[in-house]
């Protein structure tokens, strides 16, 4: 029973005691950071942080004296362009409102042309039914005429 109750503790640690392998890692990245980097790190972040303090203290107040010096053109330029695309949106709605005025008097144009279109084939079919008529009326006088011929002298 002992051995099993230590097979099993064995079993356990291998499973879920991780102090081996975390002491490992542990141990391998205070080498990493302490040995072979050394205080570069450190170094770095001194040198940033000397950065950072040199900007507030020289370089906000320059950004600021050539910013007030600057936007008042900046807005003036703004203001330009403003007027400008102002400018073209309203001659391109007066430039689509002229398009649609055109628009409209072409197609009060064709409408009127294909209208007198219509009439003129109109009144040439109307025609060409008259001819039709007159020429079937007068072969209708002639046929008549003829068959009475024919049984005149017939008789």
């Amino acid at each position: 029973m002992t051995e099993l109750s230590r097979e099993i503790s064995e079993v356990w640690s291998r499973l879920f005691d991780h102090r081996p392998f975390l002491s490992g890692e542990i141990k391998f990245m205070l080498r990493e950071f302490e040995e072979k980097r050394g205080d570069r790190e450190v170094e770095n972040l001194f040198a940033i942080v000397e950065n950072l303090t040199e900007i507030k203290d020289t370089q906000v107040e320059r950004i600021s004296k050539n910013s007030i010096a600057a936007l008042p053109v900046l807005a003036e330029k703004l203001e330009q362009a403003l007027k400008l695309s102002d400018q073209i949106e309203k001659d391109y709605l007066e430039l689509q409102k002229i398009n649609k005025e055109k628009k409209a008097k072409n197609f009060e144009k064709r409408q009127k042309e294909w209208d007198q279109f219509i009439d003129d084939m109109n009144f040439k079919c109307q025609r060409i039914d008259n001819t039709f008529e007159e020429k079937e009326e007068e072969l209708r006088d002639l046929y008549a005429d003829l068959n009475h011929k024919l049984n005149i002298t017939n008789k």
